[in-house]
């Protein structure tokens, strides 16, 4: 994928990271975005003067005054991905023409750090992708971006979204308060609630990236009385069954009602998730840069 493939990290609140960064921080600094004004003080560096908001006070007081701008400094951002490997991600494979969940997967890993390191920030890694043994990679400046990290084998178990949120609180001396924590699954087994509420509690930037085949598991296809190969998202495996129009309606039922809810879940734990349709480089680009509009609106919506 190449590397001019980015999208905007619009954070949920102010930075508190290294400085150097491109990204806008809550500290007073060098960088780009005004804080605020105040009177000059002995010191200060003479090009953060506002000449035209000092004449007018010196007008207006009819003495010398001085007037300085403030600005936020720029931070370097830190971000940690967050892989499902369970055998349910590994669905849907070429040259089936449904949606490869593995291949988007890393479509939207590398397009992550990229957009991370163009910012000058830092990005780490972790999964349990091969029988529950860790994969941690602390956050740091990329040059492989995760090729190597995303060949590991589909063997997670279940609950292995749960036990990376521990981990990441193990690991928190690393991810300061506003890192980003993208998730990327199909969320067919999520973690649960207190996983969760522990990750928001340290203030961390969760973004959810829900990977989910439109037609099998969104929805369910009019398959009634034709022989459909059907896989187990546990374990992967596949078995032949003729479904009838009732257990067809069934399953198409539960699936939507199943995405609805995690949605509602999402929203109700104030979580803002990236959905991804397709594995294609430039349609997962497309979600992202829309994930990315979203923020910016509901940010200058809370101004």
């Amino acid at each position: 994928m190449a590397g001019d493939l980015t999208f905007p990290l619009v954070p949920r609140r102010r930075l508190v990271g290294l400085s150097f960064g491109a990204m806008h921080s809550a500290r007073r600094g060098m960088g780009s975005d005004v804080a605020g004004s105040r009177l000059y003080r002995p010191g200060d560096d003479m090009d953060t003067i506002d000449w035209g908001a000092s004449a007018k006070l010196s007008s207006a007081r009819a003495t010398d005054e001085f007037v300085v701008r403030e600005h936020f400094a720029d931070e370097a951002p830190r971000a940690v991905v967050l892989c499902d490997h369970r055998p349910s991600m590994a669905l849907y494979r070429p040259p089936l023409p449904w949606l490869a969940k593995g291949a988007a997967m890393r479509v939207a890993a590398q397009l992550i750090a990229f957009s991370v390191v163009a910012v000058r920030g830092f990005v780490g890694y972790l999964d349990y992708a091969d029988d529950g043994e860790e994969l941690w990679e602390p956050p740091r400046s990329r040059i492989d971006l995760f090729r190597q990290e995303l060949a590991r084998p589909f063997r997670a178990p279940a609950d292995s979204l749960t036990t990376a949120f521990s981990r990441l609180v193990e690991h928190r001396r690393a991810l300061p308060p506003a890192s980003f924590v993208f998730v990327l699954s199909d969320f067919l087994a999520p973690p649960g609630e207190e996983a969760w509420t522990r990750a928001l509690q340290h203030r961390w930037d969760v973004v959810p990236v829900v990977i989910q085949d439109p037609t099998w598991e969104r929805s369910f296809p009019d398959v009634a009385g034709v022989a459909v190969p059907l896989a187990d998202p546990e374990t992967g495996r596949v078995r032949l069954a003729r479904l009838t129009r009732r257990e067809v309606a069934a399953r198409r039922e539960a699936n939507e009602r199943r995405f609805a809810e995690l949605l509602e879940r999402l929203g109700a734990l104030d979580l803002e998730p990236v959905v991804l349709s397709s594995a294609e480089p430039a349609e997962v680009l497309w979600d992202f840069l829309a994930w990315s509009e979203q923020r910016l609106f509901r940010r200058g919506r809370e101004r």
